[in-house]
């Protein structure tokens, strides 16, 4: 009985690849956790000004909104593993290489921009690739514990790489923590490396791959327009990030300083956000919810909770306990969201699907930390962090009403043909989703099932 449960809620971790790749993976966000604040403080140690950081890290993003789509496209057709182990070859040189001019002495800004960009490439390819990587690693009955996992991975690190950063910094300096980091992607870049994974059919090279690769971009486009409930949330979060979000990460700390106690009284806070997300994630170990996107949608309130407290100018200890709420609904949310994402969407299509859900929130998104600053002194931080709390809600609450999202059912395997429903009806609740293969995923590093006909459906794009 106890040995079940254990399985049921952590069963994930017997699988070999999983445990391989979690090693790492977990390695790779304690290290970038850490040299976030060891790369702040190297900008400014080097005579860098507010605005110099803050290009530091926009350089980091913007590759990001360009190249996710495209990256996509590309971890579906050349295999995921092979993706991922490329974009972490590529951070790990540019945090080497700016760890090497950190030790030679404080580097020009221009440097951390365009180091700061080649991170920024390399994460937009593996973003986009781990959700569907996952679904090859995982048993299917097991992906919501895997989603649970990464969660609770990036929660625990978030706090523990920015604590263990300031005491290295304090004692060694940013650029052991940078070189810390390096090493971090060298873990990662093993684990995926040990990974066994069934071998797959190359496509034929030169201008076969790159026509297929625009058709491959097309058809990853139709899959994500035609499923309703997909489209509608990826809407909801790119505003989201710019009317919810952003003010509760670029005006949140201005706040802090102003009233709320100062940067240790603001550091607690976070770290009870942090706490939330943590507490969270152990209870959707195991968890099954009947509609995932149900829950995913109520954790989604969550994320406004921090903006109301804000907007009335509340004490501390309301803007903890919002924190504490906001962690934890954007745990269940992110947990059920992906694991739907990864039941619904056919595995050789996911990666370029996860990525059209990435690229809006990061190119509306992030024009939030443009606007928010003049608004706030323009309108009042108050009344950007009401509209911002207006819209989460509401927005929540007209996405809870969509029956495409109340209808879509925890998928324990793939539904057997037959029993008189159509499988072509995304209406259908019991229904796959178009395209999904019968039986349990499988299918090698490209995400196509083994000894797919390759060759048939190259033609069939070229028509």
């Amino acid at each position: 009985m106890r040995s079940e449960r254990l399985r049921r809620r952590a069963g994930v971790l017997t699988e070999r690849n999983f445990r391989r790749f979690y090693t790492g993976y977990v390695t790779s966000l304690l290290g970038t956790s850490m040299s976030t604040v060891a790369i702040a403080w190297a900008v400014l140690d080097s005579g860098g000004s507010p605005t110099a950081l803050g290009l530091v890290f926009a350089a980091g993003v913007v590759p990001q909104v360009l190249l996710l789509a495209f990256a996509g496209a590309v971890a579906d057709r050349l295999g995921r593993r092979r993706v991922m182990l490329a974009a972490d070859v590529l951070r790990c040189g540019a945090q080497a290489c700016l760890a090497a001019s950190l030790f030679a002495g404080w580097p020009a800004i221009w440097l951390f921009v365009l180091l700061a960009g080649l991170e920024g490439s390399g994460e937009a390819f593996f973003s986009p690739a781990l959700s569907a990587l996952t679904v090859e690693i995982a048993p299917q009955d097991q992906l919501g514990n895997a989603n649970a996992l990464y969660g609770l991975a990036t929660s625990v690190t978030r706090i523990a790489g920015p604590a263990l950063s300031g005491v290295l910094v304090a004692f060694a300096g940013p650029a052991v923590v940078v070189a810390a980091d390096a090493a971090s992607y060298l873990a990662s870049v093993l684990a995926l490396s040990l990974l066994q994974l069934p071998r797959v059919e190359r496509a034929e090279p030169g201008g076969l791959r790159r026509r297929i690769l625009f058709s491959d971009m097309a058809e990853g486009w139709s899959g994500f327009r035609s499923r309703s409930w997909l489209w509608v949330v990826t809407v909801q979060f790119a505003f989201f990030n710019l009317i919810t979000w952003a003010p509760w990460m670029l005006l949140g700390p201005v706040e802090g300083r102003s009233y709320l106690g100062g940067a240790a009284v603001w550091g607690a806070i976070m770290a009870v956000q942090g706490a939330g997300a943590i507490v969270a994630g152990l209870l959707s170990l195991g968890r099954r919810p009947r509609r995932p996107m149900v829950i995913a949608t109520i954790g989604t309130f969550c994320y406004a909770l921090p903006d109301i407290p804000m907007a009335l100018h509340a004490t501390a200890p309301w803007v903890a306990a919002a924190a504490f709420a906001c962690g934890a609904g954007a745990s269940l949310s992110n947990t059920f969201f992906g694991t739907t994402l990864q039941q619904q969407v056919p595995p050789e299509m996911l990666s370029r699907v996860s990525s059209l859900t990435l690229f809006p929130a990061y190119g509306i998104g992030v024009i939030g930390y443009a606007i928010d600053g003049p608004l706030a002194g323009a309108i009042g931080p108050q009344a950007v962090f009401g509209v911002g709390a207006a819209y989460g809600l509401l927005s929540s609450a007209v996405v809870l009403t969509l029956p495409s999202v109340r209808a879509l059912r925890w998928r324990e395997r793939d539904h057997e043909a037959g029993a008189g429903l159509d499988p072509s009806d995304p209406s259908d609740p019991m229904s796959p989703p178009l395209g999904l293969s019968r039986g349990p995923a499988q299918g090698g590093e490209g995400g196509q099932p083994r000894d797919h006909g390759d060759d048939d459906r190259d033609r069939e794009y070229l028509r």
